[in-house]
């Protein structure tokens, strides 16, 4: 069996892991990710805000296609990859087809992320988890990577530890 991942793409979601892990240690959700050009050169990154930033919306995947939109031409955003710690949520997804970004590789899937939380008791998120390729079907994702899946799940559990806490 063919592997999901290369490992540049590897590289990239040890990156995006790490971005995740400092935004649970700013104290926001554990989400990080990173956007690559065709040729493999990152071109930005973004980590979770939302409560930094004091903004439900301050999501990495969001910020990544915005800047997309901002310094890249269409053709040059068609060619991207956005690494990310967890798949998009559909808000995110939407934006990332709106902006006419590439293929998706996440470690961990939404499925994933909606079965943990529920397994540690946590709120249903205002906004149904769906797969990214459902709201945005034309683009390509990847997602989960298992080699990811433990740690994310790690990250994940000390931020639903720390709300049930505080």
């Amino acid at each position: 069996m063919e592997p999901l991942t290369t490992p540049p793409d590897d590289e990239y979601l040890r990156r995006c892991v790490e971005l995740a892990e400092r935004a649970l240690e700013a104290g926001d959700d554990p989400f990080g990710s990173v956007l690559v050009d065709d040729e493999g050169v990152a071109l930005a990154e973004a980590m979770n805000r939302e409560t930094t930033d004091r903004d439900p919306t301050a999501h990495p995947e969001l910020h990544l296609a915005q800047w997309a939109i901002a310094n890249l031409t269409p053709e040059q955003r068609a060619a991207t990859t956005v690494y990310t710690s967890g798949e998009h949520c559909p808000m995110c997804a939407a934006a990332h087809a709106w902006a006419g970004l590439g293929r998706i590789v996440a470690a961990v899937s939404s499925e994933q992320l909606a079965d943990w939380r529920a397994s540690w008791g946590l709120p249903v998120g205002p906004v149904r988890a769906l797969p990214a390729a459902f709201v945005a079907p034309a683009v390509h994702v990847i997602a989960p990577v298992p080699a990811f899946e433990q740690q994310m799940r790690a990250l994940h559990e000390r931020a639903a530890r720390r709300s049930q806490e505080g």
